[in-house]
C-alpha cells in the first residue's frame, strides 16, 4: 500500500506543477498582449525627433521683434515672453541653448501653404481653422483678450462700450485675428484700415491717420509705455472662440505630438503661468462689451 502511495502523490505533485506552470505563462501571455495593445506615446526623445537640422532645433519668429514678446530685438537671448517660451519648450525636448537656432520667418509666411524652414514658429500666431488647413499647431501656449489703444485727442478715448467703436477709424495689421475681432465684435461704419505690418500700423496710429488700432493686450501694454508717447488703452475685450496662440509646425509634423507634451507638462509645473506673470504683468484694461 504504501508502495502505490508514494507514486501516487509523486504523479499528482506533478500534476499541479504542470497546472501552476500552464497558468503563470498564461498571466504574462496576457500581460505582454495588453502591453502590446497599450497605444505608445510620441517618441520624443532628442535623437528620434525629425528635424530640419540633426542635433538643432529651428525656431522661427518675425523681425522685428517686440516686447514683451522678445527683447531688444534679439529672440536668441531669452528674454521676453515667447523667447523665454521657446526656450522651455526646448529644455523639455532636450535641447540645451546652444542647441537652439533662429530663423526669420515673416508673419504672413508663417501659415502659408508649403513646406517650411523651421520646426516650430512662436509668434503671436492665433490658431484658427483657416490657418489650420495649411499648417499644424501645438496645444495652446497662451490666450489673449484684444485691446483698443488710441493716441492723444483720439475720439475713441471716449468710448465705453464696442458700440462707442463703430464710428471711429480703426487700423489693424493684415492676416491677424483682430482684424476677425474688429468685424466680428465691433463692426464698424467703415472697413478698418489694413496695413502690411506692425511698424506701419503703429506709423498710422502716431501720425493720427487712424483714431485708433486693435491688437491683443500685451502688446497694447508695451505700444502705450514705450512706443506710442500719450496713447491709452481705451479697453479690452475677448475675441470671438478665443484668441488662442499655438506654436506652429508643418502640416502633418511628427513634432508636433511632441510639442504637445512639452507645453503641457510646462502648463501643469506652472511654468508658462510664471513666465506670462514675469514678461506680460500690466495694470488690468476696462473690459469693453
Amino acid at each position: 500500500m504504501r508502495r502505490l502511495l508514494v507514486p501516487l502523490l509523486v504523479a499528482l505533485a506533478l500534476a499541479l506543477a504542470a497546472c501552476g506552470s500552464s497558468d503563470d505563462s498564461s498571466d504574462t501571455a496576457t500581460t505582454k498582449s495588453t502591453a502590446a495593445q497599450k497605444p505608445a506615446g510620441p517618441a520624443c526623445d532628442k535623437a528620434s525627433l525629425d528635424l530640419q537640422s540633426p542635433g538643432k532645433l529651428t525656431v522661427g519668429t518675425d523681425k522685428p521683434a517686440y516686447p514683451p514678446y522678445f527683447e531688444d530685438d534679439d529672440p536668441t537671448n531669452g528674454k521676453g515672453f515667447e523667447s523665454a517660451v521657446a526656450y522651455a519648450v526646448a529644455q523639455q525636448l532636450g535641447f540645451a541653448k546652444s542647441d537652439v537656432k533662429w530663423t526669420v520667418v515673416p508673419f504672413n509666411s508663417s501659415y502659408a501653404p508649403g513646406p517650411k524652414k523651421f520646426d516650430f514658429d512662436i509668434n503671436q500666431i492665433s490658431i484658427s481653422p483657416q490657418r489650420a488647413k495649411h499648417v499644424d499647431f501645438s496645444q495652446p501656449y497662451f490666450t489673449a483678450p484684444q485691446a483698443v489703444v488710441a493716441p492723444k485727442g483720439s475720439a475713441a478715448l471716449a468710448a465705453r462700450s464696442l458700440a462707442d467703436l463703430a464710428k471711429v477709424k480703426i487700423g489693424v495689421q493684415v492676416g491677424t485675428t483682430s482684424l476677425d475681432a474688429v468685424n466680428a465684435s465691433i463692426k464698424p461704419s467703415s472697413q478698418p484700415q489694413v496695413y502690411n505690418d506692425s511698424n506701419d500700423t503703429v506709423r498710422a496710429l502716431k501720425s493720427k491717420r487712424i483714431d485708433a488700432i486693435v491688437v491683443d493686450l500685451p502688446t497694447a501694454f508695451y505700444l502705450t509705455a514705450a512706443q506710442v508717447p500719450g496713447s491709452k488703452i481705451v479697453g479690452q475685450f475677448q475675441a470671438p472662440g478665443g484668441d488662442r496662440w499655438g506654436l506652429l509646425t508643418q502640416k502633418g509634423s511628427k513634432l508636433t505630438p511632441c510639442l504637445n507634451q512639452a507645453v503641457a507638462k510646462l502648463s501643469a509645473a506652472g511654468e508658462l503661468k510664471r513666465l506670462q506673470d514675469q514678461w506680460m504683468g500690466g495694470e488690468a484694461a476696462p473690459e469693453l462689451r
